[in-house]
């Protein structure tokens, strides 16, 4: 089904201003720390980060792991690490996996903080925080710095402009706005996008989009369909989207005036369960 995703304006002024901030920048800093959603760890990743940050070292942020498919989480890892980037698992809610962040970096920049000390030289590192909207950069931040001192909310599109934060005695973070693509070539990638909250519902159809989603969900993940829903499996297998939110809006007693069927509050309802792990731990790539 076509999502009419096509149409949409993807690219606000301010993603061009940090496009050019991001070039500016990164003369001051020594490692980037891209984050990444791991529900979706190849669709959250914006392909022009790997342009703009070409010759900086890079640590990758699995962030949102509580909320990924365990089993998934591992694989992901392992697989950026076999194309020789570092990839940490964290959960920014609980802090699981933070501790790792800053001996990973110092690990990283090992040889250039003991050139800094055979010189006398007492080197802070400066870590440039980057990544598209809504993956958890400024909860990132946060949890490292001890206290919620950048603006947190679950909507992309918050952070307007760079902010230093120290998280160490040694070591600073620079965050930056989330940047998106000018245009998706692949509509895969941006109905995940979609799926998980990075581009912003007021310009989308909220029922293609939870229409899209079940067919996506009844590939691998049907049983959490059955569960979160109280469907039986078999009777998710073969229908289609529409179908699969008609039943879902008929069990949660969604209807309107004649007795219509609710579907667009069931898919209200199922983008803010999926989002809020209400359907369990799920990866979409």
């Amino acid at each position: 089904m076509d999502c009419g995703m096509q149409d949409i304006q993807w690219f606000p002024g301010h993603m061009a201003k940090t496009k050019r901030k991001i070039a500016e920048n990164l003369k001051l800093i020594d490692i980037v720390a891209e984050i990444v959603d791991a529900r979706i760890p190849v669709s959250s990743r914006n392909p022009d980060i790997d342009v703009l940050t070409l010759n900086k070292p890079k640590v990758i942020i699995l962030n949102k792991a509580d909320i990924a498919d365990s089993k998934k989480n591992w694989k992901w890892a392992e697989f950026y690490k076999s194309q020789g980037i570092t990839a940490i698992l964290i959960d920014c809610k609980s802090g699981k996996g933070i501790n790792l962040f800053v001996p990973t970096v110092k690990s990283l920049l090992k040889d250039r903080l003991e050139r800094a000390r055979t010189r006398g030289i007492k080197k802070n590192l400066r870590v440039m925080v980057i990544g598209i909207p809504n993956v958890g950069k400024s909860s990132f931040i946060n949890r490292l710095s001890g206290g919620k001192k950048a603006k947190v909310e679950d909507r992309p599109g918050v952070t307007k402009g760079n902010q230093w934060f120290s998280i160490s005695k040694d070591v600073e973070l620079l965050d930056t706005p989330g940047i998106l693509w000018p245009k998706f070539d692949d509509i895969l990638v941006a109905e995940k996008l979609a799926f998980t909250g990075a581009i912003k519902d007021n310009i989308l159809d909220v029922e293609q989009l939870a229409v899209r989603l079940l067919m996506c969900l009844t590939k691998d993940y049907s049983e959490n369909l059955a569960k979160r829903y109280k469907l039986e499996n078999s009777c998710i297998v073969g229908k289609s989207g529409i179908e699969l939110l008609e039943m879902i809006a008929k069990k949660r007693g969604m209807l309107v005036s004649g007795g219509k069927i609710d579907t667009e509050r069931a898919a209200i309802i199922l983008l803010d369960e999926f989002r809020a792990a209400k359907l369990g731990r799920i990866t979409l790539d």
